[in-house]
């Protein structure tokens, strides 16, 4: 018997003062039954830093051919293409071709460390990538905001985004590694 999503819906209150962009986004995250928490969570992460009118989720883990997040033109080009964890360097190289720009999101402690160590070299050559590491212990404090349904509230200033529910407030600063 296979496993079922989980449905999360979250009310996203964004205002991003280093891009002067300031919405209110209604989100519903299914949580891949393989997914953990802090993933789920990365995720909002990551549309909150490239929040925009067109920027959507994909069916991520369901689909090979597909990144996290993307935003597509209205000739349905890709613009955006938005990648979490340690992908191969295949997979970017394919992403840079089919898109104007590529955002990775590395996380996980020393597992990102070791990644980008092996593969920094190599993906230095793709000019449309940018590669950030997220701190995994708040992505922890990440996951204790998750809820069902949640109302967030995520404030971006230079570079660092603070996202925050009634009862905490969790602060995260992207490492630009490319």
């Amino acid at each position: 018997m296979a496993l079922n999503a989980t449905i999360y819906k979250a009310t996203l209150i964004l205002s991003d003062m280093d891009r002067g962009y300031y919405a209110t986004h209604s989100l519903t995250l299914a949580q891949h039954p393989s997914e953990t928490l802090e993933r789920m969570m990365l995720r909002i992460v990551a549309f909150a830093l490239h929040a925009s009118d067109t920027l959507a989720f994909t069916r991520g883990l369901c689909a090979d051919d597909e990144p996290e997040l993307w935003q597509k033109n209205y000739s349905d080009e890709i613009e955006l293409w938005v990648e979490l964890g340690e992908p191969d360097e295949k997979r970017l190289k394919k992403a840079c071709s089919r898109s104007d720009r590529v955002a990775l999101y590395s996380y996980g402690g020393r597992a990102s460390e070791v990644w980008w160590g092996q593969n920094e070299s190599k993906l230095s050559r793709l000019d449309k990538l940018e590669v950030f590491r997220i701190d995994f212990e708040a992505l922890q404090a990440l996951a204790a905001l998750a809820e069902r349904s949640m109302q967030l509230t995520a404030t971006i200033q230079d570079g660092q985004l603070w996202l925050s529910n009634d009862a905490q407030n969790v602060l995260i600063a992207p490492l630009r590694l490319k």
